[in-house]
């Protein structure tokens, strides 16, 4: 399948974290902009720690970069490099997770990231022709307390933000430690979204779905190995925000030709591909449908069902979502 069918395929991105597009060379040049030490002598080195044994390694790592995130100018140069680059990859919406647990921790202000973050955001219909929705997420191996005090700081400023979510290291942290935060949210006029399945078990999926009112799962994987949760997700068209490259990259699945994400395709699951966390997992979203196209041999048919499914899943309006959808097919037919 050609580079030029899917780039130039409308998508839409929905499982993205933006500290996780925070490439080597940026956080080497942030690190020397404020003055802080990463434990990496250089970007050889940081790119050589890129070798995950599982999701708590690769976070590992990921909390250390994070460091060098500073001022509001850091959290915009950062959005923007991601905003920019996906573009050119056929990517014309964006639903964009950010953790501000992982900065407020180190005693940057809740304000300061979300400043940064949304002045990029705020530019990007009228510089790239480009949507986007802002989703904060809770720090899952931290307690419910932490992430009422960060629900918080949020409120004042909820119009800034179209969802919650909930990510981090899943094993030992399952949904129903955070229900009654994601209570308040929901109550706020927020929606809510949630990592389950992917090394937790399906059941943390269904309890994604009852307690917390997740109206989408992000990875889901591990649902397959539930019947009776595969039907309801099929029945409910629930949406599962799949990341192959880093499904691979975090053992996940030992090689992307074994990923199970044609049989969910196939099973009528609303399955949408993403990029995850691209600085560290080997490719961004056009790399991650050329990826998963070529390993798992799927037809243009099964592309443009997978953008559809991007834009359905998505907080755009329906009319919005109707419009891209009608972009995909016209390109599917078109190509």
């Amino acid at each position: 399948m050609s580079d030029a069918f899917l780039r130039g395929l409308p998508k839409a991105e929905l499982h993205l974290h933006i500290e996780g597009t925070l490439e080597p060379e940026m956080a080497f040049a942030l690190a020397a902009r404020n003055g802080v030490a990463l434990p990496y002598r250089d970007v050889a080195e940081l790119r050589s720690a890129y070798d995950f044994t599982d999701l708590q390694s690769f976070l590992d790592v990921y909390y250390a970069t994070a460091a060098v995130l500073v001022t509001a100018d850091d959290f915009h140069d950062l959005t923007w490099a991601y905003l920019s680059r996906v573009r050119g990859q056929g990517v014309v919406h964006a639903e964009i997770f950010f953790d501000p647990q992982t900065h407020t921790a180190r005693g940057v202000a809740y304000d300061t990231v979300l400043d940064g973050i949304t002045r990029a955001l705020d530019a990007a219909p009228a510089k790239l022709g480009m949507t986007t929705r802002l989703i904060l997420c809770f720090l899952r191996h931290l307690d419910e307390a932490d992430a009422e005090r960060t629900l918080d700081l949020a409120l004042p400023r909820k119009d800034k933000l179209a969802a919650v979510g909930l990510d981090s290291s899943e094993r030992g942290h399952p949904p129903s430690k955070f229900a009654r935060v994601f209570a308040r949210a929901r109550a706020a006029g927020l929606a809510a979204v949630a990592h389950a399945g992917e090394e937790g078990p399906p059941e943390y999926v269904t309890e994604a779905l009852d307690l917390l009112h997740a109206v989408r799962i992000d990875h889901g994987v591990r649902s397959e190995e539930d019947a009776a949760l595969m039907e309801r997700l099929v029945r409910d068209r629930v949406p599962l925000t799949v990341c192959p490259l880093s499904n691979v990259k975090l053992r996940v699945v030992d090689r992307l030709e074994r990923h199970n994400l044609k049989r969910l395709l196939d099973r009528g699951l609303c399955v949408t591909i993403n990029s995850d966390d691209p600085a560290y997992f080997g490719g961004y979203l056009l790399e991650n449908y050329a990826a998963t196209q070529a390993a798992l041999g799927l037809s243009r048919a099964d592309m443009a069902e997978l953008a559809r499914n991007s834009f359905e899943a998505s907080f755009l309006s329906t009319e919005e979502q109707g419009r891209w959808i009608e972009q995909v097919e016209h390109h599917a037919d078109e190509s």
